[in-house]
């Protein structure tokens, strides 16, 4: 029985120095600080439970987020998170339409990205008390109970509530068989760590050595800042990762449309599945125009870790601008609306393969493709979960990747909660790393 009164909501600007490395490195972000405005939930329910939820967030602008946490404070404090629970689509729209509030999104940017945290920490609290890894908790949810999770305003003319409820009813075939799938072999998964854009050629060939040694088979360069340099690295890793392994490229929003196709064509040697965020990732029209253009060279599109919100997705699946999606754990409106998204995917036949380039966000997004696999889509066909192996010490329910796959998470929860020292060490601006690093820099 899902219980207790959420009495505390704090929330911790915690920020990773990984510029100093390169890693997460690309042609739009070149110096990230991998970081995470950190929500903590308590009640008053005597098991103690907490709930932990984040947002990724890149180093400066985090403490924005912070002020957009508090700001939305209001809506969860006092709130009986069995009525959270209980009326889950009126919880989230409560907090996507706040009069005031809204006006800085709606449903987009720091706002949202606010929005992701608290909601996130509420469905850790939930999974918790429910003693139930999150994944387990959404396979384990009738078809109506689900679907009462998701607000559908704005999608109706793409997925009503009705067609989501009769794709999980669907999905009921072979369910079981598919979770003992997922716990005996994991979710497959792709790497990014060996070639971010500030590596240089002899770290990258040396991953790239490593991660074949690990049974790697599929990964992703990053594109876009200068095509000599793009040609000569994507050549680098072809030769080493052999012709029969699959290769990834992403430019992070670099290019204009004409560019993004000229690009291309002239890296479609090296045969790579994808182009991830040819351009702005708000220009559906745009995605469109290449996907169309690049299909002949083989060559699909892949977007969504900066999508807005399910309407965006909506609109990229209307107008067949991708052949890959993109989903993200803390860009859309947490769970909620990404349980819309891996629908409206499904009714589109389009392949999900979750972003996860980031602090926590592996450890979020194996839940949702997990339960995706089980209960929504029913297939692993050109389907993916990105890896990045980066971070994951900082978590008490880290990530287990084996043969290259996610390994289903077995402890209750989110798989959200930080190590309680990582946290005070890396609190922004006042934890032990970042004093040290402020005062070498003179600030």
């Amino acid at each position: 029985m899902v219980h207790g009164r959420v009495s505390r909501l704090s929330v911790h600007d915690v920020r990773f120095p990984t510029s100093l490395g390169g890693h997460g490195s690309d042609a739009m972000h070149t110096d990230p600080d991998y970081s995470a405005a950190y929500v903590v939930l308590e009640t008053d329910a005597e098991d103690g439970l907490k709930g932990y939820g984040i947002t990724f967030t890149l180093g400066r602008g985090t403490e924005v987020v912070v002020c957009a946490v508090n700001a939305l404070a209001p809506h969860v404090l006092n709130k009986d998170l069995g009525d959270i629970v209980g009326d889950f689509r009126g919880f989230y729209r409560q907090l996507t339409s706040d009069g005031q509030l809204r006006w800085i999104g709606p449903e987009k940017g720091v706002v949202h990205l606010a929005t992701a945290a608290v909601l996130n920490a509420v469905w850790d609290l939930w999974a918790k008390q429910e003693g139930k890894p999150l994944w387990k908790l959404l396979v384990d949810m009738d078809p109506r109970t689900l679907v009462s999770c998701i607000d559908f305003r704005y999608i109706t003319d793409v997925l009503t509530e009705e067609e989501a409820c009769e794709i999980l009813r669907q999905s009921q075939v072979g369910k079981k068989e598919r979770e003992e799938q997922m716990l005996a072999h994991g979710y497959p998964a792709y790497t990014t760590s060996c070639a971010w854009l500030g590596y240089p050629d002899a770290t990258l060939k040396q991953l790239c050595s490593e991660a074949l040694k690990d049974g790697w088979t599929r990964f992703k360069v990053k594109v876009g800042a200068d095509l000599q340099d793009d040609i000569r690295r994507c050549r680098l890793v072809r030769n080493m990762i052999g012709p029969e392994k699959t290769l990834m490229m992403d430019a992070n929003q670099r290019w204009d449309v004409p560019e993004a196709v000229e690009w291309m064509t002239k890296l479609a040697e090296f045969k790579p599945l994808w182009i991830e965020e040819p351009t702005s990732p708000d220009d559906i029209l745009g995605h469109a125009a290449i996907s169309k253009a690049l299909a002949p060279l083989g060559i699909g599109v892949a977007t969504g870790e900066q999508c807005h919100n399910r309407v965006i997705f909506k609109q990229l699946l209307q107008a067949k601008a991708l052949k890959f999606l993109q989903i993200d754990s803390c860009r859309l409106g947490s769970v909620n609306e990404n349980l819309s998204v891996l629908l409206m995917a499904k009714k589109f036949e389009i392949p999900v393969c979750p972003h996860a380039g980031g602090v926590g966000l592996c450890e979020l997004v194996q839940h949702l493709i997990i339960f995706d696999f089980i209960s929504v889509s029913a297939s692993l066909q050109d389907r993916m979960c990105e890896y990045v192996d980066h971070l994951h010490e900082h978590f008490k329910y880290p990530v287990l990747i084996r043969e290259a796959a996610y390994l289903p998470p077995k402890d209750a929860g989110y798989s959200t909660e930080m190590k309680e020292d990582s946290v005070k060490r890396h609190r922004y601006p006042d934890g032990e790393v970042w004093k040290k690093l402020l005062s070498a820099q003179g600030n």
